[in-house]
């Protein structure tokens, strides 16, 4: 065989490509999708050698005239991956390529400020005292420039060696891919599948990539023979011979990496090991240029040439001089920035031949020349690399002071679990080092409190608990309180994020401990009174108004902001519309004087919420609007947005605007990486699927809410409602003892002492299950509850005109007076569901009157609604009562409505008519100016005319006016 290779230069990268069609059909159908407006992913496994890089090499080269492709690797260093590396890299490329200025101008408001949490070129990141809110919106920027950029062509991005991502990046990627609608975005990620143990921790995020909609996997299968012929006749120059190929087809086993090492071995005989044979072309290297790669490998699979000269002390020339070799062997690959292993087979190889005392010696030195000068690093996140090196230098001084240093970096970039790991790992020298709390400028405690920041910011709660009982278990109370407080404030914000008890008892642990003139005090007092708030607790006014004090005092906007915020909500709870809405204004302009975006909007959503509460819809429906803009534009459409969707929704499906709620609904579950803020949307769904009949999807979000709501939750507004929908739920499918049962467990399990706006609908749903099983004992009890709640508002006003109809409906007789006021309190709101429901009733008791006429009207009125609305169960009950009183719904001759006019409309048409104004006509027949405007509205389209003129000629004409 030997023979037969002579006087052949192999080329070892063949440059024909060969075999992967199916594959290169799959990425290019995926690419095509995502053109049309349906972004998604590929992932590509393979074991290592398999080819993955070649072929995304490949398809990337034959898409380049019609795609955007960005590019960027995961990097391990040690067992650390670097944070966001891959996103780094791509980012870096695209400065490269268009400038910082052209990527900024894509981003809404100050968006590439968060980009400069990975890049530098951005300049100075934006401040952000909640990291949880910083690291969600700098992922919702990476998500809109990826959009922005698919805008103008589409987008291709290819990540890398998936299985050393760290956890950021890991996090982000889902994000993206949850995320991405209707973008021409494609994400194409590469991982080594031999490597993905069964702890390995890419091995869940591949499982749950491979669920969302959009996402294929490919696993490359090992070369054919055929195809191993092919590639090495590119390799080789000329077609091989079939002896060549049935020995290098034998040793390669067909993996692609592993054709090229035997390809290029003159004797073909079988090597001792498989390293021996990745390493077959770099034994060939000059024994100068080896021991020089031996260095660079402590670097990692990327270097860079500077840093590489600075660590070797080589100048550019004898630098250039050794590494050419490499290069020409195709050992190296190289760009306009570093160098690369071409496989990290072969890094990983020459990487073990490193001798012990080389190992330590070449850690240090590069240690060294990065802290000398951090522009060296080439993955970005120099600190991370020093710390790396120090470790492996074994010198525990100076890897504690790194590890801390790399975790604050860490913490800059938003990536918390890279950050808890550095902080681990200052844990773990601290009793190697003497002088540890004076070389970091902290003490022990200060570390855990840190960790356990971390650890709660990275989404692993139970971990920062720990930390913090660690932390707890080292101070005195007596000696240091407040340390002690602002533990336990950590405590209360990682048992809340756990959706574990507790929180609030930690808080006012707290605020005990620290005295009034304490300058931490302001930081337990806010989420005390935050919460406190919610629970509708005595308490909670106090300690708002100590920590509104304590923000004006020291002339603190942000922290006044907030307290502003939690006074609103407590006066909206209390019925004071108009001083909620008062301190929001000025919650919103003292967040946007202190540059408070999380803030500002979470006043706007908050101002959403109180209009909602009092009634005005159509107010409440345009502020969402515009908070849902803001909130994109700031870069918070994932988190501040999806509550904002939520408020919105809430109002269009008052408004019997079902379908534009389920709109925005999809919207809003589209957008949102986390399913528990999807769960007051899921309200919104599983309202309107049991009003129209949807039995199973109704059973399911409520399910799903069950799901999602902690057992231990103490929030009115997170319980409350899902036990209404329970007992809604029943009542729809027909099943009495079900929704009493529920009703049961709602007023026993729940305190009814809650916020009256939750409690209401709850004894209205409730007396209605006792009407349809004639509970007169869960009826009095209901009304005992009744008897003590307000009706602050319109709209509580009108439950409670309903409860008391249903009252004396449990009691066996329709009261028609109840109804009609329950009817026309939901009519001044522009609420058609319950006003429909009302007018069924007050129809029933008008049958009974022997009413006819007057019951014929109202349920065709109630059967217009249900029809548009597409209330099913309703239309069935109007149905069934107009059957049994042989009523014809269809208005029929003598009673038919004249064009499709309702009673009330023929009233306002006449008024109209006579030249009235809207609020002359509202006036007249004790409606709202806003309601009597939407009558109008339907009579004109009733009519099929365009204004009031006309439509008062038409009635003329066709005396429609009596």
């Amino acid at each position: 065989m030997r023979g037969i290779l002579d006087g052949v230069r192999a080329r070892e990268v063949s440059p024909a490509f060969v075999g992967r069609q199916e594959e290169l059909a799959v990425l290019a159908d995926a690419l095509r999708r995502a053109t049309a407006g349906t972004p998604g992913g590929v992932l590509i496994g393979g074991e290592a050698g398999g080819g993955k890089t070649r072929l995304v090499g490949e398809f990337a080269d034959r898409i380049a005239g019609e795609a955007l492709i960005l590019t960027g690797a995961c990097l391990q260093l040690s067992t650390v991956g670097f944070p966001y590396a891959p996103f780094t890299a791509a980012l870096r490329q695209l400065v490269r390529e268009v400038g910082t200025s052209e990527i900024a101008a894509l981003m809404p408001h100050d968006g590439a400020r968060d980009l400069a949490r990975l890049l530098p070129e951005f300049g100075e990141p934006a401040a952000d005292p909640d990291p949880d809110n910083a690291r969600v919106r700098l992922f919702e920027q990476m998500l809109v420039l990826l959009e922005r950029l698919a805008e103008r062509r589409p987008l291709t991005l290819i990540i890398e060696d998936a299985h050393w991502a760290d956890r950021s990046t890991r996090d982000l990627l889902i994000f993206l891919l949850r995320s991405l609608r209707h973008a021409a975005v494609l994400l194409i990620i590469t991982f080594r599948s031999d490597e993905l143990h069964r702890s390995h921790p890419m091995r869940p995020v591949i499982a749950e990539l491979e669920r969302i909609e959009g996402v294929v996997r490919l696993d490359l299968p090992r070369l054919t023979r055929a195809e191993t012929a092919g590639q090495l006749a590119g390799i080789l120059g000329s077609e091989p011979d079939p002896k060549v190929v049935d020995a290098v087809y034998e040793r390669s086993s067909g993996i692609p990496l592993l054709v090229e090492a035997t390809a290029d071995s003159p004797d073909c005989g079988m090597p001792e090991s498989l390293r021996d044979l990745v390493l077959a072309g770099v034994h060939r290297l000059p024994e100068e240029a080896q021991d020089l790669l031996r260095l660079a490998a402590v670097a990692g699979v990327r270097f860079g040439h500077a840093l590489l000269a600075a660590v070797s002390g080589l100048d550019d020339r004898a630098l250039s001089s050794l590494l050419r070799p490499a290069v020409d062997g195709n050992i190296l690959i190289v760009d306009d920035q570093a160098y690369a292993f071409r496989h990290a087979l072969i890094w990983e190889a020459i990487h073990d031949e490193l001798l012990p005392g080389e190992h330590s010696r070449f850690h240090q030195r590069f240690a060294e020349a990065l802290e000398a000068d951090p522009s060296l690093s080439v993955g970005g996140r120099s600190a991370v690399e020093v710390a790396m090196h120090w470790q492996g230098a074994h010198d525990h001084e100076r890897a504690l002071q790194a590890a801390w240093e790399a975790a604050r970096e860490s913490e800059a970039a938003f990536a918390y679990a890279e950050q808890l790991q550095m902080l681990e790992r200052v844990l773990e020298l601290w009793d190697r080092v003497p002088d540890a709390a004076t070389r970091i400028g902290t003490d022990h405690v200060g570390v855990l409190r840190r960790a356990a920041q971390a650890a709660g910011a990275s989404g692993e709660p139970d971990r920062g608990l720990a930390f913090v009982r660690a932390a707890l278990a080292e101070v005195d109370e007596e000696h240091d309180p407040e340390q002690v407080a602002l533990i336990l404030r950590r405590r209360a914000r990682l048992k809340f994020d756990r959706g574990q008890a507790g929180a609030l008892d930690d808080l006012r642990r707290a605020e005990r401990l620290l005295p009034e003139d304490s300058p931490e005090r302001a930081a337990v007092l806010e989420p005390l009174g935050r919460i406190l708030v919610l629970l509708d607790d005595d308490e909670a006014r106090p300690v708002i108004e100590e920590s509104l004090a304590l923000a004006d005092r020291v002339g603190d906007d942000c922290a006044a902001a907030d307290a502003l915020n939690n006074l609103a909500i407590a006066e909206a709870i209390h019925g004071r519309f108009a001083e909620a809405l008062a301190a929001l204004e000025q919650a919103a302009a003292r967040a946007a004087r202190a540059h408070d975006d999380d803030a500002r909007l979470r006043s706007l959503v908050n101002t959403v919420d109180v209009l909602f509460v009092q009634g005005e819809y159509e107010a409440a429906i345009a502020a969402g609007r515009q908070t849902l803009a803001l909130a994109e534009s700031l870069g918070q459409a994932r988190t501040k947005g999806i509550i904002a969707a939520h408020n919105t929704s809430d109002a269009q499906v008052a408004l019997g605007r079902w379908d534009e709620a389920l709109e925005t609904i999809e919207l809003a579950e589209k957008v949102s990486p986390s399913l528990g803020r999807l769960s007051q949307l899921l309200l919104c769904r599983a309202a309107i699927a049991i009003a129209r009949g949807h039995g199973d999807a109704a059973a399911t979000a409520i399910e799903r809410l069950t799901t999602l709501s902690a057992a231990d939750d103490p929030y009115p507004q997170q319980l409350l409602p899902i036990a209404r929908l329970s007992i809604e739920w029943r009542l729809a499918e027909g099943d009495g003892p079900g929704a009493v049962a529920a009703t049961v467990r709602a007023v026993t399990d729940h305190d009814m002492g809650r916020e009256a706006r939750y409690v209401w609908p709850i004894l209205v749903a409730g007396m209605r299950a006792c009407v349809m099983e004639g509970d007169r004992a869960l009826a009095d009890r209901l009304r005992a509850i009744a008897a003590a709640k307000p009706a602050y508002g319109p709209v509580m006003a009108a439950w409670r005109a309903t409860f008391d109809a249903e009252s004396a409906q449990a009691n066996g007789a329709a009261d028609r007076t109840a109804w009609e006021a329950a009817a026309t309190a939901w009519g001044e709101l522009g609420s058609p569901y319950p006003q429909a429901h009302a007018l069924l009733r007050t129809a029933e008791a008008a049958i009974a009157d022997g009413d006819r006429d007057a019951a014929t009207w109202m349920l065709c009125d109630a059967a217009d609604i249900a029809d548009r609305l597409g209330a099913r169960p309703l239309r069935a009950d109007i149905d069934q009562v107009a059957r049994r009183a042989r009523l014809r719904l269809d208005r029929g001759p003598g009673g038919q409505a004249p064009l499709g006019l309702t009673p009330r409309e023929q009233e306002v048409l006449r008024l109209l008519a006579e030249g009235r104004s809207n609020r002359e006509i509202a006036e007249t027949l004790f409606i709202s100016a806003k309601t009597a405007s939407v009558h109008v509205s339907n009579i004109l389209a009733k009519l099929d005319v365009s204004s009031r003129g006309e439509a008062a000629a038409t009635a003329h004409r066709l005396r429609l006016t009596g």
